[in-house]
């Protein structure tokens, strides 16, 4: 069994993007991107689960978040704006190193943690997981690991990309290729398409409530969609 969703060469790749990870120019730029993006989808998902006001300003008030492979606290920061009690956690010390600096001169309190998933304690209402899966050593083991941390009425909402020729091209062949992307972030063989994922979350206890993609055009920019080809986020709860 595996004992880690680490893989060391992915942790060390991303750590070195570290320095910039905020900077809306630097290497990171297609997560500032992608970050509206997903949090429209979250904030809809938690109004629908959990019943609140979509126009209320912290729908997550009383409740606590997990976000792993947190990155530099792109996610992390909105989280808790929405008045959730934030965990998160990455497996880069340096990402979490940036993290806790930027919570800091931002005023906000988050619980970041450098680590492992299946190392972690506790149970959280909502867990996010945005382009994380791909990365992982076993997306099975990964998944059961998270639904061990998902409390019993949680949320678990994930991003990733999805394993088409579409994908292939627009993120590794365009996107990695013209530096837009850091050279190396993807490897097409771990991408996962939706009807696998599905059957991975049932396989960890999971039932799939919604799937949504994430394309792509010249005049929409990336934008949540039906079209599934390129990115897609899925949210599920406990069977």
């Amino acid at each position: 069994m595996v004992q880690t969703s680490i893989v060391p060469e992915e942790a060390e790749r991303f750590g070195r993007l570290a320095g910039d990870w905020w900077d809306p120019g630097g290497a990171s730029a297609m997560l500032h991107k992608l970050n509206p993006v997903r949090l429209k989808y979250i904030r809809d998902m938690i109004d629908q689960h959990w019943q609140r006001d979509e126009c209320s300003r912290r729908p997550l008030e009383g409740r606590t978040a997990l976000d792993v492979g947190c990155g530099a606290g792109l996610l992390a920061e909105p989280l808790a704006r929405l008045g959730a009690s934030v965990t998160a956690i990455d497996a880069s010390p340096e990402v979490i190193h940036v993290a806790r600096e930027h919570a800091s001169a931002m005023g906000l309190a988050i619980d970041y943690r450098a680590g492992d998933v299946q190392q972690l304690e506790g149970q959280f209402d909502l867990i996010t997981c945005m382009e994380v899966i791909e990365h992982v050593a076993d997306p099975a083991a990964f998944l059961k690991a998270l639904a061990k941390r998902l409390a019993p009425d949680g949320l678990l909402v994930m991003s990733t990309p999805n394993a088409t020729s579409w994908s292939r091209l627009m993120m590794i062949t365009i996107g990695e290729g013209l530096g837009r992307i850091p050279k190396g972030t993807h490897d097409f063989d771990k991408f996962i398409s939706p009807e696998r994922m599905k059957m991975l979350l049932a396989d960890a206890g999971f039932k799939c409530l919604d799937v949504e993609g994430i394309a792509w055009s010249p005049t929409r920019g990336l934008h949540l969609s039906d079209d599934v080809r390129l990115n897609y986020l899925v949210a599920a709860v406990h069977a």
